[in-house]
């Protein structure tokens, strides 16, 4: 039986965890601000019902065997209690987050430990504490390798698309051009396609561009039809379509900026690659009287 435990069990957090918890394979354990009884996940596949251990203070923690670290990143360094107590001998820390540094984010903070990068689109809400919504079925990748393949054997009995892949760099620069874009939505608080034109295209294509430019330099593939697949898609985007950025915004919650936009303008200076449409987008939202890091 795999001990696992989950940092961070919000909306992406407890989705995972309620698919993880449904195998009886797993015991699976909750670190969480907020302390509930029962966690529900309603799915495409129905409704899940599990009951892990919920914990809300990380002196009661012990050591597991997967650590899912789960948060914004932005509250990455705020793990640090949890992750001291449960990374033991031979713990496997997956960072399930946005952007693209998963490793070198985590490396700084617990140096030693087996990190293992995932890049994840499983588009879910958070309707209350225990309480999430799972809108698709979605797609997992993680790095291939060992690690790699115990993380796909977690999910065996999970209908997503949970791969081990050699190209995890590739996939999670696509994944941040797709993200990059809801800079957009989260400045104007409108989607894209009603309001397409001209100079709307001109926007959305120099922050895609920009961010494929800097992952090819980076290493990652990236197709120029992938480019342009995601530019046609933002185009024919109905009103009120926007990613995580978007709603963090709405809801007043900070916005995670610098992961999805500022660090294609870090990376950009790095390899000498201009990226002012990115860097204008990060100034304004920075500007714009919401949280923001």
């Amino acid at each position: 039986m795999a001990k696992i435990a989950v940092v961070g069990p919000g909306a992406l957090g407890g989705t995972l965890a309620a698919w993880l918890a449904n195998d009886s394979r797993h015991d699976v354990t909750l670190c969480a601000r907020t302390g509930f009884d029962r966690l529900i996940a309603e799915t495409p596949e129905g409704v899940l019902d599990v009951s892990p251990t919920v914990l809300t203070d990380a002196a009661e923690a012990t050591p597991v065997d997967w650590v899912f670290v789960a948060v914004k990143t932005y509250d990455s360094e705020a793990t640090l209690p949890w992750l001291e107590k449960l990374a033991g001998e031979g713990t496997r820390v997956a960072v399930v987050q946005n952007g693209v540094e998963h490793v070198d984010r985590f490396n700084a903070l617990i140096p030693g430990r087996e990190i293992v990068p995932v890049v994840v689109d499983l588009p879910a809400g958070r309707k209350a504490p225990g309480h999430v919504v799972q809108n698709a079925i979605g797609w997992i990748v993680v790095t291939d390798g060992p690690h790699g393949a115990d993380f796909v054997d977690l999910f065996a009995h999970a209908p997503m698309d949970v791969q081990a892949v050699s190209n995890w760099t590739s996939r999670a620069w696509q994944k941040l051009c797709l993200n990059c874009v809801g800079a957009f939505s989260t400045l104007t608080m409108r989607s894209t396609g009603p309001v397409w034109n001209e100079d709307v295209e001109r926007m959305v294509r120099g922050l895609v561009t920009e961010c494929a430019e800097v992952g090819r330099a980076e290493g990652a593939d990236i197709p120029d039809e992938l480019v342009e697949g995601l530019i046609e898609r933002e185009r024919n985007s109905a009103e009120g379509v926007g990613n995580s950025l978007y709603t963090d915004r709405l809801n007043g919650r900070p916005m995670e900026i610098d992961a999805r936009n500022g660090v294609i303008v870090r990376l950009g200076a790095r390899h000498g690659i201009s990226t002012p449409m990115n860097e204008f987008f990060v100034t304004l939202l920075r500007a714009s009287g919401s949280p923001w890091v």
